[in-house]
């Protein structure tokens, strides 16, 4: 999280359109019009870089573990319906679809998290040519997860939920099935594969192999959840201001007609930056503990 947050909030910021249309100023591009991004860095101090952080931060572990744990046990359920030893290869479909059932499992964790961290990231408040007197409405996490199921409802902490499943399904189908399609391709003679390595030079060979694939499944991923993840985001702060949007098919519409099919991949390019390195480390870890799992049972 402390690798990636930085860029993270960046990305919200771009994708979402309530800073957009209730800020005098804007963001437009993070990278060409610096001065506009004062709202998160140089007004609002460092602290901006870091708005949000908490909660994902304590909620990371059990997101991780719902999509790597449901993926495990799904493509499990699939090697005893083929009738397959453990070391067998998994059918390509079977690790797709493992993929698919774990990114979707865990919106009913992720999407609580997810709306407290972007409703935290685009309040600017009193930044932005605001009333310097004025409050910011959420005070923290916890009291703006709080404010929203009073608000709200408890559904309003689902609020994007669709978009959420629809971004995490497909981006994990896509995640797990390009990890293990790169480590398959670039396995010395087809036979390193990750955690299985005998001698010293195939153990260096499999790290290179992990830590890449990992990296590229990160950056494919994220191309494939990038449209939903700015229909979620758009969602989510919908009503922060004034309300634009009456669903999740009329955020797509208005959406693609005031700023045409490119808004669906708004911060696409800061989230393949982000990606590679945070998943390098994400598979490295996966191997690692999955090998010292093995090396006790």
């Amino acid at each position: 999280v402390l690798l990636e947050w930085q860029l993270a909030i960046l990305s919200t910021l771009l994708r979402s359109e309530y800073r957009h249309r209730e800020s005098p100023l804007g963001y437009g591009s993070a990278l060409t019009q610096p001065a506009e991004m004062k709202g998160s860095c140089c007004i609002s101090q460092v602290y901006g870089f870091y708005k949000g952080m908490s909660m994902p931060v304590t909620t990371l572990s059990i997101s991780s573990s719902v999509v790597f744990g449901t993926y495990r046990n799904v493509l499990q359920v699939f090697r005893q319906l083929r009738c397959t030893s453990a070391d067998a290869p998994s059918a390509k479909i079977d690790i797709f679809l493992s993929g698919l059932a774990g990114g979707i499992a865990q919106v009913s964790v992720m999407s609580p998290a997810d709306i407290v961290k972007v409703r935290l990231q685009c309040q600017t408040e009193p930044y932005l040519g605001s009333d310097p007197k004025a409050k910011p409405k959420y005070r923290g996490p916890v009291h703006c997860l709080f404010t929203i199921a009073r608000e709200e409802g408890v559904l309003g902490l689902y609020k994007g939920a669709s978009a959420l499943a629809l971004r995490d399904g497909p981006s994990f189908a896509t995640y797990f099935l390009v990890y293990y399609t790169v480590c398959e391709w670039l396995s010395p003679d087809k036979y390193v594969q990750p955690g299985k390595a005998d001698t010293n030079m195939d153990i260096v060979s499999e790290w290179k192999v992990v830590l890449f694939a990992g990296g590229l499944a990160g950056m494919c991923g994220w191309s494939i959840g990038t449209p939903m993840d700015v229909i979620k985001s758009r969602l989510q702060t919908n009503g922060m201001g004034k309300k634009h949007y009456r669903g999740f098919f009329h955020c797509i519409k208005e959406s693609v007609r005031t700023e045409g099919p490119g808004v669906l991949f708004k911060g696409l390019g800061l989230n393949c930056i982000r990606a590679f390195p945070v998943n390098m480390a994400v598979f490295a870890m996966y191997e690692l503990i999955i090998r010292f799992l093995r090396t006790e049972s």
